[in-house]
């Protein structure tokens, strides 16, 4: 683990503010992506941005960008939750669009299902109006870095 990803990590953990960690992810600059702390709980938030519409004429969001969201947001709980000592990197991930995003804000909830020495599952919702009524759900597969190992 580098220091500065150490050091980042370390205060995010402390402070709950989750912006220095997302700032190590490029994309998740360029799409506006939002975490905060809700009790035991990490929220993500897409706030509405003319930039990450797909279909001007409903308008929606682009399918890639909700699809970047919900992996963003399953990678950065999984690192929060287990304290890696990296980013956990994609081995696969399975989406449905439900319903079409519309032009507001988007949220996302993880929860990992299972986590191995090397495997974790986490399955993510994302929602606009309730979380009653999501608009895509999706399961990804990270490798993350064995803790138990020096």
């Amino acid at each position: 683990m580098t220091h500065r990803f150490k050091t980042r990590l370390e205060q995010a953990l402390a402070r709950g503010n989750y912006d220095a960690l997302l700032d190590l992810v490029p994309y998740a600059k360029l799409i506006g992506v939002e975490c905060t702390r809700l009790g035991d709980e990490l929220l993500f938030r897409l706030p509405a941005n003319k930039d990450n519409i797909g279909n001007p004429i409903l308008p929606a969001l682009h399918g890639g960008v909700i699809a970047g969201f919900m992996e963003l947001s399953a990678a950065m709980h999984l690192l929060v939750s287990t304290g890696a000592p990296s980013l956990p990197k994609i081995i696969d991930f399975s989406l449905d669009y439900l319903r079409a995003g519309q032009f507001r804000d988007t949220y996302a909830k993880c929860q990992v299902w299972r986590q191995g020495r090397r495997v974790a599952n986490v399955a993510i919702t994302a929602w606009q109006s309730t979380p009653a009524e999501p608009i895509a759900t999706a399961r990804a597969h990270f490798k993350i870095e064995d803790l138990a190992r020096p």
